[in-house]
C-alpha cells in the first residue's frame, strides 16, 4: 500500500507547506520594528514613522546604553519640559501605546531599543476628556493605558517623539 506519493513534485509542495506554516508560527522580531540613528540616541518606529528618544527624561545614551536616574514630573511640568526640547514634543495616547508590544510579562516595551525604559507610568499629552484635571499615562507594566486622576499631582516619566 502507496500512503504518500514520493514524486519530488509532491515532497516539495509539503516543504514549501511546511515552512510557510512555520514561517507563520515563529513572529518576526522586534528589532526588525526599529532602526537607530547613527549615534543609537534616537530609534525610528518603521511601522508608524514617529522618531522617539531611546532613553527616558532624565537619562542620557552613553553609546550603548541609558545611563543615569530618569525623572518624574507633573503633567504641567512634562509639557514644559518636553516644549523646551526643539523638535521634540510630549507623544499622545495613541502614539505612546503603538510602543506597547503585547508581549506580557514585566515589561511591555521592546528592552533593545528602549533600554532604559521604566515598568511604571508615563505622561500623554491626551487630557481625560471627562476631568480636566486628569491626562492619558501608559504603564509599561501592565500593557495599559490609564488617566491619571491628578495632572498637577501624579509624577510619571517621559518619552519624547517627533
Amino acid at each position: 500500500m502507496k500512503i504518500l506519493n514520493s514524486s519530488p513534485i509532491t515532497w516539495l509542495h509539503c516543504l514549501a507547506t511546511l515552512v510557510l506554516a512555520w514561517s507563520a508560527l515563529v513572529p518576526v522580531q522586534a528589532q526588525t520594528r526599529y532602526t537607530y540613528s547613527t549615534d543609537g540616541s534616537q530609534v525610528t518606529d518603521t511601522q508608524t514613522g514617529l522618531i522617539w528618544f531611546r532613553c527616558t527624561a532624565g537619562q542620557a545614551w552613553n553609546g550603548s546604553a541609558c545611563v543615569n536616574a530618569p525623572t518624574t514630573f507633573t503633567h504641567e511640568a512634562a509639557l514644559s519640559y518636553a516644549a523646551s526640547q526643539p523638535g521634540w514634543r510630549l507623544p499622545n495616547v495613541k502614539e505612546l501605546t503603538s510602543l506597547l508590544n503585547g508581549n506580557g510579562g514585566f515589561m511591555a516595551i521592546d528592552r533593545v531599543a528602549f533600554p532604559g525604559a521604566i515598568a511604571y507610568g508615563y505622561w500623554t499629552s491626551t487630557p481625560y476628556v471627562p476631568s480636566p484635571s486628569s491626562a492619558w499615562v501608559v504603564n509599561f507594566q501592565t500593557a495599559s493605558a490609564v488617566y491619571a486622576a491628578n495632572r498637577a499631582g501624579g509624577s510619571f516619566f517621559v518619552r519624547l517623539v517627533r
